[in-house]
């Protein structure tokens, strides 16, 4: 054999051998799958028609062809919302100097999904706040402080929600309304490039949503920030897709036409991946921005990881002889206040008072706890029936109660 020829063998055995890790991690999607259809089928419904919240799911920080770094229409934008049967989408389009991108951006009911016009918005000293509706004001060549894009918020009664905590350095940060506290962007920036090309080159195809699961992590600096700020106000978290419809590895033609390859993220995968479920008074007739917006205000929303399984039904609250009380909300220390936690199938059921675990459970579907001090309480939720990495990582993240 010639020396070419075997270097041309040892050059394809390479080449195999390497892809053995991949072909396994496709492997593991599969199982991964199973596992998620499987914990699906046992769902109970935990549907009460009796009480007085009802339940809506949606997405929040969402990019379209206004800002800049996206190409997605808002055909796109709509088709992905109804494909997920969600309930509203919140636009976060990035400000823009020459036009209003709040003011152009989708907005109102559309196919039966509530959409709510927003700005994502970067100050002078580079911090990003999410301001929710969106505002010509925040328009224009000249950056403000953050103190002075969260004052303007404010002034017109919106909602003021930090964007990348960890990046985030101002010492205004206590007068925002709420903090991201996962994002899929920053998840996704932590990822090896060459490792996700060929994941996606082997799972793709099969699992386009499943394949993010590879590289889900618990959001550990985030959580630790908002638990360390929470102790100075209430603060309510939320999730950011951070959807742009805009990564993939495409060959295009010259009327910008794909010819060869694939996108990672279209709205229909990055709206699974993650989502914010809101309790709304149920005498409401139907959602509206105003109640959706003073709901999120409240923290009366849960964050959910749907793409390891339906989290739809999850109940957390807070009992004793005055009430009863949701996330977001305050509640007197009695001797006979109990916190309640209803998962929709078997969970490992993890309480966390002022930022520790103080409580965990193992194949539950409910809690029961007895409070015997006051603080702030909080609850995550895992599938560790999923096995590894996606096992571990939380399914639900809750807002807190606040035992005063």
């Amino acid at each position: 054999m010639s020396r070419s020829k075997k270097v041309l063998f040892l050059i394809l055995g390479f080449i195999l051998i390497s892809q053995i890790p991949f072909a396994y991690r496709r492997y593991r999607l599969g199982r991964l799958n199973a596992a998620i259809q499987s914990i699906n089928s046992t769902r109970v419904s935990t549907e009460n028609t009796n009480a007085p919240f009802r339940e809506y799911k949606g997405v929040i920080h969402v990019h379209s062809f206004l800002g800049g770094h996206s190409t997605g229409t808002f055909q796109e934008i709509i088709a992905g919302a109804k494909t997920n049967q969600l309930d509203f989408v919140i636009m976060t389009e990035h400000a823009e100097s020459g036009f209003d991108t709040s003011a152009l951006t989708l907005s109102g009911t559309h196919e039966g999904v509530l959409f709510v016009n927003g700005n994502e918005v970067e100050s002078a000293s580079g911090d990003r706040v999410l301001s929710i509706p969106g505002d010509a004001s925040l328009s224009g060549p000249t950056k403000h402080t953050t103190t002075e894009i969260l004052s303007d918020i404010h002034g017109r009664n919106g909602l003021a929600i930090i964007a990348y905590p960890e990046q985030f350095g101002d010492s205004a940060e206590t007068a925002a309304d709420g903090i991201e506290v996962y994002n899929v962007f920053t998840n996704a920036r932590k990822i090896n490039r060459l490792v996700a090309f060929f994941d996606a080159l082997w799972s793709h195809h099969s699992y386009p949503d499943l394949l993010f699961a590879n590289y889900l992590q618990r959001p550990d600096q985030s959580l630790s920030k908002w638990d360390e700020m929470l102790r100075q106000k209430k603060l309510v978290a939320t999730a950011g897709n951070d959807s742009h419809s805009n990564v993939g590895f495409t060959l295009n033609d010259s009327s910008g036409n794909v010819r060869l390859g694939f996108k990672l993220d279209p709205y229909e995968t990055s709206f699974h991946l993650v989502r914010v479920h809101v309790l709304l008074p149920r005498a409401a007739h139907s959602l509206d921005s105003n109640e959706l917006l003073a709901a999120l205000r409240s923290g009366h929303c849960f964050i959910g990881f749907d793409l390891l399984g339906d989290t739809t039904g999850f109940r957390f609250e807070a009992a004793n002889a005055s009430g009863t009380k949701l996330p977001g909300d305050d509640i007197a220390f009695q001797s006979d206040t109990r916190l309640k936690i209803l998962a929709p199938v078997s969970s490992r059921i993890r309480i966390m008072k002022d930022g520790r675990q103080i409580s965990e459970e193992n194949g539950v579907k409910s809690v029961d706890w007895k409070v015997t001090e006051r603080g702030i309480y909080r609850v995550e939720v895992y599938l560790p029936q999923l096995g590894e990495p996606a096992g571990e990582q939380p399914w639900i993240i809750s807002n807190p109660i606040y035992v005063r």
